[in-house]
């Protein structure tokens, strides 16, 4: 009689530890919730978020100085900042869907709106814009002296503005400057060139800590907002989905499949006050990757998925 309750009592223990293995490990964009951290810690250390894709556009420069040597820099700067972070993947052909900064800010942000369906189906989450509005170097030097020192200040303000394509409407704008001071002895027979040069150099700095200063926000902006893919294609039980190991997606992962959520409008002024959430369609499981940044998934629960649906971890 004791041999048979502690063979029950192992058989219970082996039934209870094979349902908590069998069950799915599920992840939110930033990573894996609570529950799975506590299932396996060492599966969650290695996982990384889910990254938003990003229409970077060209900055551009309102300022006198710098011309569009200066807003090269600035939008390479901020593509190459944004790459570096957790959350963020910058879609090198999307930016070319909305033209540059400059056209979206003299058309008022009207192609954002026009075109967020468009970007929807592309997979892209975010398109990010700006310009330098204001950037310029100021030089003091001692009056006398064959050896004088000269104390120079370069200042930059830049504008960055986020708009959200899944929510139809723009949900960051901030400026920042990028104010600094150097100082340097300088013969006061120096070549003309080289000193342009210099406050060139000293310039393109200056926008460069502007942009710098933006990531932590962005960063943070990023990690409030949910990972959403599409279906690209269906062909046969593969479901190929516009994301990938680029993106952070991982073999085995479980996708929900959305319905596309409604623009919901204020009845008095019209006004867009933001998209309903989409119902549950079922679900889908990573088997493969494809292309540079897209997975194939096959049905996991549910059904009727089609070509354009929304997809979101589970």
């Amino acid at each position: 009689m004791m041999k048979l309750n502690y063979l029950s009592f192992f058989t219970l223990v082996v039934f209870l530890l094979a349902s908590c293995t069998n069950q799915p490990i599920r992840r939110k964009s930033s990573g894996y919730n609570n529950r799975a951290k506590s299932y396996n810690q060492k599966n969650y250390d290695q996982f990384s978020p889910i990254k938003k894709k990003i229409a970077l556009l060209n900055l551009f420069n309102e300022s006198p100085y710098g011309k569009e040597d200066l807003a090269i820099v600035a939008t390479e700067e901020l593509r190459a900042e944004l790459s570096k972070t957790p959350d963020f993947v910058v879609d090198a052909e999307a930016g070319s869907m909305f033209g540059s900064s400059k056209e979206i800010y003299a058309g008022g942000g009207l192609k954002l709106a026009q075109l967020s369906r468009k970007a929807k189906l592309s997979g892209v989450s975010l398109v990010m814009f700006g310009r330098i509005s204001e950037a310029r170097v100021r030089q003091k030097s001692d009056e006398i002296g064959f050896v004088r020192k000269t104390k120079s200040y370069a200042e930059s303000e830049v504008e960055i503005r986020v708009f959200d394509v899944l929510a139809n409407k723009e949900i960051f704008i901030e400026k920042i400057d990028g104010n600094i001071n150097d100082s340097s002895f300088r013969f006061f027979m120096s070549q003309r060139d080289a000193n342009i040069d210099y406050r060139r150099a000293l310039l393109r700095y200056s926008v460069k800590v502007a942009i710098r200063r933006f990531i932590p926000k962005l960063a943070k902006l990023g990690a409030k907002l949910d990972w959403t893919g599409r279906v690209a294609k269906i062909i046969g039980s593969k479901i190929y989905v516009n994301a990938g190991r680029r993106s952070g997606l991982n073999l085995g992962d479980i996708l929900k499949v959305m319905t596309e959520g409604q623009e919901i409008y204020d009845p008095e002024s019209g006004a867009l006050l933001g998209v309903s959430k989409g119902e549950v369609k079922g679900t889908l499981e990573i088997i493969d990757y494809f292309g540079p940044d897209g997975t194939v998934a096959i049905l996991h629960s549910g059904g009727s998925v089609t070509e354009g649906d929304f997809v979101q971890l589970y």
